[in-house]
């Protein structure tokens, strides 16, 4: 950590700045997509750092880069970053889509559960009356399984990579060359 300004420190260790993007991506460099191990070293380092600093990645390179290079790195590691979180943001609106239609059709099941079940208790057969009604009840509350579990527990991992994207997004990148 960088005591003197406040922001969380990464640092990653390169020999070339080449090594930092994917070199199948034939993209210009400032949209070029990072290297997956890259990327996951980067996150990964992030995600044990303090919530509540801004970011720093501090890449020390063993062969100095282009000086073009040098000078855009920083807007093609952020512009990496912000992709990636509104890719993520998108992902999370679509789970919360899907959970609100999970709910409609899991809300609809369970009230004609309820609703036959309250049916096959007027039937008379009691010992396969209770049978039916309580499988209706079951099936009624299994059929809200997976909206409860989207909106309990599965958008929360979702969220939290959204905002750990965003701010290695706006994190500063500095490079560390034997010039330097």
């Amino acid at each position: 950590m960088s005591p003197s300004n406040g922001t969380a420190r990464i640092e990653l260790r390169l020999r070339e700045l080449a090594q930092l993007f994917n070199s199948m991506d034939p993209s210009p460099f400032v949209d070029r997509d990072l290297d997956p191990a890259a990327e996951e070293f980067i996150a990964s380092w992030a995600r044990e750092l303090p919530a509540g600093r801004e970011y720093e990645l501090v890449i020390h390179l063993s062969t100095p880069p282009p000086a073009d290079r040098a000078a855009g790195t920083q807007d093609a590691v952020r512009r990496y970053f912000a992709s990636r979180a509104d890719l993520k943001r998108r992902e999370l609106r679509q789970l919360m889509r899907l959970g609100r239609f999970s709910l409609t059709m899991g809300l609809l099941f369970l009230a004609a559960c309820f609703l036959l079940s309250q049916i096959v208790a007027r039937l008379g057969y009691q010992t396969i009356a209770a049978i039916l009604r309580e499988s209706l009840t079951i099936g009624g509350w299994v059929a809200m399984w997976r909206p409860l579990e989207i909106y309990l527990y599965d958008w929360w991992p979702l969220r939290d990579e959204v905002r750990l994207l965003q701010r290695l997004a706006r994190m500063r990148v500095e490079l560390v060359s034997p010039q330097n």
